[in-house]
C-alpha cells in the first residue's frame, strides 16, 4: 500500500511540475542579430539609421511595441558626445526569439566578472525570425557583426573612420570593428571585437565574411 502512495504521490507531483511549466510564458525576444544589413556596407544612417532599421525589422517580426537600439559605438561628433554600445541597449536580460536567455545584464554580456557568460554563439545568435545567421563552414559566411566596439562594449583606440566608418555614415572611408556571432574563425573569436573589416564598403564586408549585419537589443 505504501508504494502505491508513493507512487500516487509522485504522479501527482509530476503533473503539477508540468502543469507550472506549461503555465509559464515565454520570455519574449529583446535580442537578434540582424537578417538583412542596410545595403549600404558602413553607411547605416549613422545610430539613429541604425537603431531604426532594428526598429523596423523588430515591428515585422511582431517585437515592434518594444524600444530597439544597435549595438554600436560612436565617436564623439558633431556636436554628439561618444557613446559606447554598451551603454545604449538597457540593462536587460535579453532573449533570443526563441525565449532564449542571451545574458542577464550588462556585466555578464561583456564577462566583466566572468568570461563568456552570455550565450551569444551560432546555435542562439539567431535573427529577428529565429532563424540561424550563417558562420563560419556555411556559405556565404556572414559571421562579421558591426559593433564598432572592444570587447568590453566600449570605443577601441583609434578614430571614427577607422573603427566605426566614420560614426556609420561612409561606406568608403575606413573601416569597423567588427565581432563573430559564432565564436569562430581567426585567434580571435570574439563576439564584439575580433578584427577590423577590409572597408567599409558592402562588397568589402562581404568578401572577409560579413553583410553588414548588427546586434540589436530591446531596452
Amino acid at each position: 500500500m505504501k508504494s502505491l502512495a508513493y507512487a500516487a504521490a509522485f504522479f501527482a507531483l509530476s503533473a503539477t511540475a508540468e502543469s507550472l511549466h506549461a503555465q509559464t510564458p515565454q520570455q519574449p525576444m529583446t535580442f537578434f542579430v540582424t537578417s538583412v544589413g542596410v545595403g549600404d556596407g558602413g553607411n547605416l544612417g549613422g545610430l539613429a539609421g541604425a537603431d531604426r532599421h532594428c526598429q523596423n525589422l523588430a515591428e515585422a517580426a511582431g517585437a515592434g511595441a518594444r524600444t530597439w537600439r544597435a549595438y554600436l559605438s560612436a565617436y564623439a561628433a558633431g556636436g554628439q558626445p561618444m557613446i559606447a554600445a554598451r551603454d545604449r541597449i538597457g540593462e536587460g536580460p535579453w532573449h533570443n526569439t526563441n525565449g532564449v536567455m542571451i545574458a542577464a545584464n550588462v556585466a555578464d554580456l561583456h564577462g566583466d566578472v566572468q568570461r563568456d557568460r552570455n550565450s551569444i554563439n551560432k546555435d542562439f545568435a539567431l535573427d529577428e525570425r529565429g532563424q540561424p545567421v550563417r558562420g563560419r563552414g556555411d556559405q556565404p559566411n556572414q559571421h562579421d557583426i558591426l559593433t564598432g566596439s572592444d570587447s568590453h562594449g566600449r570605443l577601441p583606440f583609434g578614430n571614427a573612420a577607422v573603427m566605426t566608418c566614420n560614426n556609420w555614415t561612409s561606406n568608403s572611408t575606413g573601416s569597423a570593428a567588427v565581432g563573430h556571432h559564432d565564436r569562430a574563425g581567426g585567434g580571435n573569436s570574439s563576439w564584439n571585437a575580433a578584427h577590423l573589416s577590409r572597408s567599409c564598403s558592402q562588397p568589402d564586408l562581404v568578401a572577409t565574411g560579413g553583410a553588414g549585419l548588427f546586434y540589436c537589443f530591446a531596452i
